[in-house]
């Protein structure tokens, strides 16, 4: 559970420090630019202690696809971004592939944080 909570704050902080790279003009507005780095630090911080407990490809998967859905969202109410069909598909392959990767993930198992990671692959 703990790590699906760091996840959300990883999802939250990367959209808003990509919101924020909009504002900054291409880095040349202070406030923005600072915002950027914070909100993107807090992200990949956030992101690297969700890895602790969920697995890479599941909480990647997340991580990119909600916070691409969540920007889209951002862009079409602040900046008047095209909304249309092919925009509403798009959102919707990227909350159902979310969803098809927690369903192959359902036993709950979550990963031993000490446990050593070996390698299948015979040689």
């Amino acid at each position: 559970m703990k790590g699906y909570l760091f996840l959300t704050l990883s999802i939250i902080s990367e959209v808003f420090a990509t919101t924020m790279l909009k504002l900054s003009d291409g880095f040349t507005v202070l406030g923005p630019s600072v915002a950027v780095a914070l909100g993107y630090g807090i992200s990949f911080y956030s992101l690297s202690l969700c890895l602790k407990t969920l697995p890479l490809s599941l909480a990647y998967a997340i991580w990119s696809g909600v916070g691409t859905a969540l920007t889209v969202i951002v862009g079409i109410v602040i900046w008047n971004d095209i909304f249309n069909l092919y925009s509403a598909l798009g959102i919707a392959l990227i909350i159902g592939g979310v969803i098809l990767l927690n369903q192959g993930d359902r036993n709950g198992r979550e990963i031993d944080s000490n446990a050593e990671v070996t390698d299948n692959m015979q040689e």
